[in-house]
């Protein structure tokens, strides 16, 4: 629990929250009624490992078509994956469809962070903060801003990740026991436009008194991070085949990367340049000079473009679907396969 020094830093806080706190869609003002859960929930899980910006578009789309849980959980497959796409790591929206299924046959939401847990997709971070923001229960809850906050506050020198356990311990002892959920977003405010990660306005941060990183002079060294191996480089080829005024798109199969998603044909991804052995039909196909990049949490991708168009009559046994060209857009490709397309569509065109 807090002792006296730690409850001034939330005394220190929770008053700047009141003034600055960020005006988001999913969330209650300050002193309000506690937000909707599944609001609270959806935004949680839509903002691990993507920026706030990038979230509310999808978030506001969601939240129209799928108003509560109930509506998310009588949702397709299909059509969920769709929605999400563009917003990456899709194993979550695998998992919020299941979550919203597992919900809607509850009745509700748990409101403690040990029923939450229960929950499919629902790690320790998302209990903690559901619990906290929805819920007011007191739980430790730790993102990224949060964990720079703190390791400043506590000039927690230890390298990240080894020093996840110690963050959190420090965090806990910070939390009030009251006003647990808008602490955790006012820590999250402060990392997001004050303390942030390159030349933190510590002039500005009304914990300055509080921070031992400021104290010391250089703030910005925290966190300290361990040196990132580099990344593993994979190849593969991505096929366009295109007929009568529509291209060959397949669905990835339910499991592993990008699972359950529309995409372009493609091989497998491998340590050296696979070629055409995959090709998904027999066809005069020709490789694009230009190919696409991307990268992957774990490893970084080089593709190679194929393309090939066959005669309006043909290609009726090739496996898949055929997507109007001039629609792709509403196909819900992931980004890799939208850039690959974007090129297919650019080079093509330009022939």
């Amino acid at each position: 629990m807090p002792d006296n020094a730690s409850r001034a830093i939330a005394s220190a806080l929770l008053p700047w929250y009141d003034r600055n706190a960020r005006d988001l869609p999913w969330r209650a003002r300050p002193g309000a009624n506690a937000p909707d859960p599944y609001r609270v929930w959806l935004s949680e899980v839509m903002l691990q490992q993507t920026q706030v910006a990038s979230v509310i578009p999808y978030f506001d789309k969601f939240t129209a078509r799928w108003p509560n849980v109930e509506a998310l959980a009588a949702a397709e497959d299909a059509d969920l994956m769709a929605a999400w796409a563009g917003l990456g790591y899709y194993a979550r929206a695998r998992n919020l469809l299941a979550c919203a299924r597992e919900v809607a046959r509850r009745g509700g939401f748990p409101d403690t962070e040990s029923g939450l847990r229960e929950l499919p997709g629902v790690g320790g971070y998302t209990a903690a903060a559901i619990a906290a923001i929805a819920f007011g229960r007191r739980a430790v809850v730790v993102d990224a801003n949060v964990e720079r906050v703190v390791t400043r506050l506590f000039a927690a020198a230890a390298p990240l990740p080894g020093a996840k356990a110690a963050i959190y311990a420090h965090t806990d002892s910070i939390t009030p026991d009251t006003r647990a959920g808008d602490f955790a977003q006012a820590m999250m405010d402060l990392g997001s436009g004050i303390c942030t990660a390159r030349s933190p306005r510590c002039l500005l941060c009304p914990l300055r008194a509080h921070c031992a990183g400021f104290a010391g002079g250089a703030p910005e060294r925290f966190p300290v991070k361990a040196v990132k191996a580099p990344k593993p480089q994979r190849f593969g080829t991505m096929f366009w085949l295109e007929r009568g005024g529509a291209v060959l798109l397949v669905r990835r199969p339910a499991r592993g990367l990008l699972g359950g998603m529309r995409a372009l044909p493609t091989g497998p991804w491998a340590d050296s340049p696979p070629g055409l052995a995959d090709a998904p039909a027999v066809a005069a196909w020709e490789t694009l000079e230009a190919g696409v990049s991307h990268g992957f949490t774990h490893f970084n991708l080089d593709v190679a473009l194929a393309a090939a168009t066959l005669s309006s009559h043909a290609g009726a046994a090739v496996a898949g679907e055929w997507w109007p060209v001039a629609d792709l857009e509403s196909a819900g490709l992931p980004t890799v396969f939208a850039k690959a397309a974007r090129q297919f569509r650019r080079t093509l065109c330009a022939v």
